[in-house]
């Protein structure tokens, strides 16, 4: 018999608002989104599981306080939290700590500084992942397993472990996972806590063996025993891309693309503006190519679709002024007449994304580091034009896809400008063979895979 399970994760797949109407406001809800929601609903949808996830809106609270809602075939329940709470549990300790943590983004000589204000921000932490809890506790079925997503819910199982030994708790890290000498640099009680936390699940999964083999060298530097260890990569769904690709919306972007860059090659990227996206050094490289190969001046434009993200954080509205600063002078120095050579949009446009993805010449993916990402594999899938992909050897894509891109070093800039170049200057039918390998290579695995590996993983002896 199988056994039912609890999808949890800090956004949930539907966001629940408020609409006025004449006869008063009426909730509706909105299709959540990011890859997890994209990839998982689907599978989801319809099949008895429960998501679990925190509260974003006054229509969310209303819905939690009515102990939970259908929606898009799916069951939610979403755990209420203190917004004042939330608000330092996810923006100080998720994002300016966690993050910043194991994707290497701290300057070290200034940042962090873990002060009076974070040990309030980790004590909120703490009472977000203590109010999951709760709700898991109650709403739980009986040997259920317990999926739960990302570094948002790390003291998670340790609150659920003793109270509910029934429950097999299997915890999946999307981002990549610190190193055991960044792991020093958190206050060794909160290291020890989080630690403890990710060790108290029966199993725990990551996108790639580096960052699997990073998270057992942490447990051993502060002496916890690791759970189970798995891989899986996260895999795109080809059904929901084509279907995005293949929409009118998608056709009128795609024009609008050709209208801007007219029959002039693409070097695009998909991204958002996040410091660890490395959009800024993507740049100056497409700047060394019009520098280093004069013959593509006129020729080429680098269509950035990128979007803003947390900028709530000084860190991050920051460095999107940096971004447009840069393309600004990148734009002022080469543009002529009848050609930008950037073109920089930053609105959240996903059917204009897609049509760049069925567009682009080259598509550049050089973050600095990263846990997976989709982009890497959405490109190959919906590409028209045997599209090269130069692929950061730093993603944790690059352990699937190493072998059929262009690696790169996210840091050397002077390599990017030659790979671009080189990739614009592969003969056709190189472009072709290294194309169909990244669409073969990218349709092997599916959302499903990924869900049974987790669940899969839940049977493991500890």
């Amino acid at each position: 018999m199988t056994r039912p399970y609890v999808l949890v994760s800090n956004r949930g797949p539907v966001r629940f608002d408020l609409t006025d109407r004449s006869d008063g406001p009426e909730l509706t809800a909105k299709r959540g989104a990011g890859g997890l929601v994209s990839g998982l609903a689907p599978l989801v949808s319809r099949t008895g599981a429960t998501w679990v996830a925190a509260t974003m809106s006054e229509g969310d609270r209303i819905v939690a306080s009515g102990g939970g809602a259908e929606a898009e075939g799916m069951k939610v329940r979403l755990v209420d939290i203190d917004p004042a709470t939330y608000k330092m549990a996810y923006d100080v300790i998720g994002n300016s700590t966690l993050w910043f943590l194991h994707h290497g983004l701290w300057d070290l000589s200034r940042r962090p500084r873990f002060d009076r204000r974070w040990r309030e921000a980790w004590s909120a932490y703490r009472d977000k992942n203590s109010a999951f809890a709760d709700v898991l506790l109650e709403m739980s079925p009986h040997r259920a397993i317990v999926l739960v997503q990302d570094y948002h819910l790390c003291l998670l199982a340790s609150l659920l472990r003793q109270r509910r030994p029934d429950l097999s708790l299997v915890h999946f890290h999307h981002t990549p996972f610190a190193s055991s000498d960044l792991i020093r640099v958190l206050p060794d009680d909160a290291a020890h806590e989080m630690l403890t936390g990710l060790a108290s699940h029966d199993a725990c999964g990551f996108h790639t063996s580096r960052w699997a083999h990073n998270f057992r060298s942490c447990c051993d530097e502060l002496g916890i025993t690791s759970p189970h260890t798995f891989v899986s990569p996260l895999a795109s769904d080809p059904q929901d891309l084509s279907s995005a690709a293949t929409s009118p919306a998608c056709a009128t972007e795609l024009a609008w693309i050709d209208e801007h860059i007219g029959d002039r090659r693409l070097v695009a990227r998909v991204d958002r503006i996040e410091l660890s996206k490395n959009l800024i050094r993507g740049f100056i490289a497409f700047e060394g190519l019009l520098e280093r190969w004069p013959r593509w001046r006129n020729k080429v434009v680098f269509g950035a679709f990128v979007y803003p993200s947390r900028e709530g954080l000084p860190e991050y509205l920051a460095y999107r002024h940096e971004v447009e600063s840069v393309v600004a002078s990148i734009n002022d120095r080469w543009a002529t007449d009848d050609w930008q050579p950037i073109l920089l949009d930053t609105t959240d446009n996903f059917p204009r994304s897609i049509a760049a993805l069925r567009r682009y010449d080259v598509l550049l993916v050089n973050p600095i580091r990263d846990g997976l990402n989709l982009v890497a594999k959405e490109g190959p899938l919906v590409n028209e034009r045997d599209g090269v992909v130069l692929l950061s050897t730093e993603a944790g894509a690059f352990s699937e896809l190493g072998d059929v891109a262009i690696g790169l070093n996210p840091f050397d800039v002077s390599a990017t400008s030659e790979a671009i170049a080189g990739a614009l200057e592969l003969p056709h039918v190189k472009r072709r063979e290294m194309a169909q390998a990244l669409r073969v290579r990218a349709a092997q695995r599916t959302p499903a895979d990924w869900l049974a590996d987790q669940l899969a993983a839940a049977e493991q002896p500890r």
